[in-house]
């Protein structure tokens, strides 16, 4: 999953993107085994298999190369980039304080699934990072937030104006903090907002979330929505689904029937523990 200019679009092996838009069919079957896609653009050269639940996709090995040149990993400290901290808001009560390179733009804010945000300050990376800390403990905030959450809220959100209010509240506190570095600037409070870009305004219940591919599976419905790596599907059978592009990742895609049911695991929204060795619609009858 890509974010471009505030538009969603799935990238290929390769690095061609299929730009998404709401109320399209979309319709794949997988086709395994999945395998590693390797690492910063180079393939896996030990061509490995990956569990299919795995939502980083890659190999050991793979995923070690891309967390040692991560940023978030804290290994980098000598990037001249100019950088920016930040206040993502994902659903009540659910805010986290994060830093960004300041020519990305709000893509990663989009990447995240992050509702609303407002802009901290702005510096080198690590001014950025010693303030991004400072805030995360005196705010109580984290400093990552689970998927599972951000997608468990975001089918009945309150309206922009109390979006803005929480952001605008944790903004004042963190700008009266002392301890801020001296080369980081305070910027002005300006809240953001990424309902319309998701799609999210009416969006349905969730019925429930794709947990894996399997072999053969069938992934098919009307696209409703899309939110940092999530699409939001309304399957043949009416149900609002959310697929986690994370778990796609490394699978080989053929083109299915748009009208064909879901054949690959689903986890009920409204439960924690759900049989999975059966999908939707093949589940052996109860008493």
């Amino acid at each position: 999953m890509r974010w471009s200019g505030g538009v969603p679009g799935l990238r290929w092996d390769g690095g061609r993107v299929s730009v998404l838009a709401y109320g399209q069919q979309i319709a794949f079957r997988a086709v395994g085994p999945r395998r590693c896609p390797g690492a910063r653009g180079n393939p896996c050269p030990l061509d490995a298999t990956v569990p299919a639940r795995a939502t980083g996709g890659q190999c050991p090995e793979c995923a070690r190369l891309d967390r040692v040149h991560s940023v978030a990993a804290d290994t980098i400290a000598d990037d001249p980039r100019t950088y920016r901290v930040y206040l993502a808001w994902f659903g009540p009560g659910m805010t986290k304080v994060g830093i960004t390179a300041e020519e990305r733009g709000d893509a990663r804010l989009l990447e995240q699934g992050a509702v609303a945000f407002g802009w901290l300050g702005r510096g080198p990376l690590m001014a950025a990072r010693r303030t991004e800390e400072l805030l995360r403990h005196a705010l109580k905030v984290p400093d990552r937030i689970p998927y599972a959450r951000k997608r468990a809220v975001r089918h009945g959100l309150p309206g922009p104006d109390a979006r803005r209010r929480e952001i605008e509240e944790l903004y004042g506190r963190a700008i009266g903090l002392p301890g801020w570095a001296e080369t980081l600037e305070r910027l002005e409070f300006q809240a953001y907002d990424h309902a319309a870009a998701f799609g999210l305004d009416g969006l349905a219940p969730l019925f429930g979330t794709v947990t894996e591919l399997v072999d053969g599976g069938v992934v098919a419905g009307r696209l409703l929505a899309a939110a940092g790596p999530d699409l939001h599907l309304r399957d043949a059978a009416g149900r609002c689904l959310a697929v986690d592009t994370r778990v796609v990742r490394g699978w080989g895609l053929v083109s299915a029937d748009p009208g064909h049911r879901v054949t690959v695991p689903v986890r009920k929204a409204d439960t924690d523990v759900q049989d999975e060795l059966f999908p939707l619609d093949q589940r052996p009858p109860t008493a």
